[in-house]
């Protein structure tokens, strides 16, 4: 069934019903409504805006036109780090944002993109939709006014650009580093300077020097942001962000206003553009990745040395917040528990076979040379 046609479905079929009535009651049970959204993402981010994009046009097609969003880019109404705040106090009606950014606000807003060495992108949905993270997350958001939705992922992350070479953790000592959320806590105690900096601004501050280092999405939007550039070694995995969803924030009074299926719209779009998120950096980071490769950046993977450390200092840093706030470990025990129910699982089969994929298709290229 084409996507158009299942979202018109679920937003017209509640009312199919009062249809025959006449249009006065048509009417009631479609009112009119305008919101306004705020991104924390540029416009040249085709992945993430775009998302926003799509999404608004799914909510305004499955309600013949009737429920209409606008959306707006970083700076145009508020910066890109305040979108939280400006949703929360009702400046906008809607935000579309991850909830790291917000990590000064309350550690626990991680869990709604990404902590280090959490969920993959598929884990990530399976938790927010079969298991306790919906939940979990609206008791969370509650506490500021807002009812959210997932609203994309990127995928499992690259581990960022850097000026020099990172042979172990002595490497990380010093260097200051654009990251975002729980990340930037966790290379601190590696020894990383962090910069919390919004997606517009890296460049510049790469290129000046005024950072060593600085890790965003992957590929596609690393190339089109220019990091190769300025940096030329390029270090996978991003062992912080192994899924990391995007998301939809409403404003809860504004939400509450809706009729029910204009809330079963706003459900069914953003999941919907959360599968078309990730379907375009999979099928975009590939060939971007090539061409990185091409133009002389050097790929390289993140020492053992590094991933252990951080694994071991993010599990210290999970016990301390867990030990201070209630809701933090309640949250946090439950994702980590559907992690590592799932882990074992997508090891067995995803891994084995992906592994073997790898090697094969290696082998292939080395008997064609």
């Amino acid at each position: 069934m084409k996507r158009r046609s299942f979202l018109k479905t679920a937003g017209v079929g509640a009312i199919a019903g009062t249809a025959a009535i006449g249009a006065p009651a048509f009417a009631q049970e479609n009112p009119d409504v305008k919101w306004r959204m705020v991104s924390s993402f540029a416009r040249s981010l085709i992945a993430l805006y775009g998302s926003s994009e799509k999404f608004v046009k799914y909510v305004k097609e499955a309600s013949n036109g009737k429920f209409q969003i606008d959306v707006f880019p970083p700076g145009e109404i508020v910066p890109a780090l305040q979108v939280m705040d400006a949703v929360s106090n009702g400046t906008v009606q809607a935000g579309h944002t991850c909830g790291y950014y917000y990590f000064g606000r309350n550690p626990a807003f991680c869990f709604d993109t990404a902590v280090p060495f959490g969920l993959t992108a598929r884990q990530m949905f399976a938790w927010m939709t079969e298991g306790n993270g919906q939940t979990l997350l609206r008791e969370l958001f509650a506490t500021v006014n807002i009812v959210n939705f997932m609203l994309g992922n990127t995928g499992a992350q690259m581990g960022g650009w850097y000026r020099k070479e990172i042979n172990g953790v002595g490497d990380l000592k010093g260097l200051k580093m654009r990251t975002s959320g729980m990340a930037g806590e966790v290379l601190a105690r590696m020894g990383v300077i962090p910069q919390q900096i919004a997606g517009g601004d890296i460049y510049p501050s790469l290129e000046k020097g005024t950072l060593d280092a600085v890790e965003f999405v992957g590929p596609f939007d690393d190339e089109r942001l220019g990091f190769q550039k300025v940096a030329k070694y390029y270090y996978y995995p991003g062992f912080w962000e192994g899924g990391p969803q995007v998301s939809l924030y409403t404003n809860q009074d504004a939400f509450n206003q809706l009729p029910e299926h204009y809330k079963a719209i706003l459900d069914q779009a953003s999941r919907a553009a959360t599968i078309d998120m990730l379907a375009s950096y999979d099928a975009h980071n590939p060939a971007a990745l090539r061409r990185l490769i091409a133009s002389g950046a050097v790929l390289r993977e993140l020492p053992r040395e590094v991933m252990e450390e951080g694994y071991k200092q993010s599990k210290a840093l999970f016990q301390e917040f867990s030990d201070k706030d209630p809701l933090f470990k309640k949250i946090h025990d439950d994702y980590m528990a559907f992690r590592d129910d799932l882990a074992p699982w997508f090891n067995v089969v995803e891994g084995s076979y992906t592994r073997f994929l790898a090697h094969a298709l290696n082998q292939d290229r080395t008997n064609k040379s």
